[in-house]
């Protein structure tokens, strides 16, 4: 979800403008994706590389989490959405440790869209951490020989399907430390639309262009 910062900036406002803005499109898009029966929403809220931003951005953008959450609970539960986070936790501090466990522990049962936020998270982290797990496995002789699917379950997104689109917005041309397993066979869709501007037309654009994609998966048709 990138150009929060561009946006406030091209409207001369500080960059917390931009991110305050942006929940707004989020907003949008899980209410769009709602509407479709779109099964998972994932969001890149947050990095690890993001915790070397100044520190009162970070703060600023934790802050606006716990703001979230706290907003957010009768909606979800009124539209039978779940929410999960998933990433490095031990970074995040107690306070929002805990309004995201009640969160999840609340909407856990719910059987609509289930919206994961990924925060304090690095593909790069996620292959390790997986591979350390695995290792331990091995080790007590459970596992003969490792296939590449054997290290789905021990990944932070075990039970969570691959994702089928990414969307990158504000003209980025990279994946950021994203998924990088999950993403091997994900159609990306590129757009210069800073962030909050990011609205329904613009998230019923990318899916529409998403459809028209011949997914081969390295087969011949």
């Amino acid at each position: 979800m990138d150009g929060n910062g561009r946006w406030a900036k091209l409207r001369g406002k500080e960059r917390v403008y931009g991110h305050s803005e942006g929940v707004e499109s989020v907003r949008a898009c899980l209410e769009k994706a709602v509407e479709l029966g779109i099964e998972y929403l994932s969001l890149y809220a947050f990095s690890e590389e993001n915790w070397n931003r100044p520190q009162e951005e970070v703060d600023t953008l934790m802050g606006l989490m716990m703001q979230c959450i706290g907003q957010e609970l009768d909606n979800f539960m009124k539209n039978n959405i779940r929410f999960v986070v998933l990433g490095n936790r031990t970074r995040l501090g107690d306070g929002l440790n805990e309004a995201i466990d009640r969160m999840m522990a609340t909407t856990g049962s719910n059987t609509g869209t289930t919206l994961i936020v990924f925060l304090s998270y690095s593909g790069k982290w996620d292959i390790l951490q997986a591979m350390k797990k695995a290792a331990a496995t091995l080790a007590l002789g459970q596992i003969q020989q490792m296939k590449t699917e054997d290290l789905d379950p021990y990944l932070v997104t075990a039970g969570v399907p691959d994702p089928d689109l990414l969307i990158r917005t504000s003209g980025e041309l990279r994946i950021s430390n994203y998924m990088l397993w999950q993403t091997a066979y994900t159609e990306f869709y590129f757009t210069d639309t800073l962030w909050p501007d990011f609205r329904k037309p613009q998230f019923v654009q990318a899916l529409e262009a998403y459809a028209s994609r011949d997914r081969r998966y390295g087969k011949v048709k």
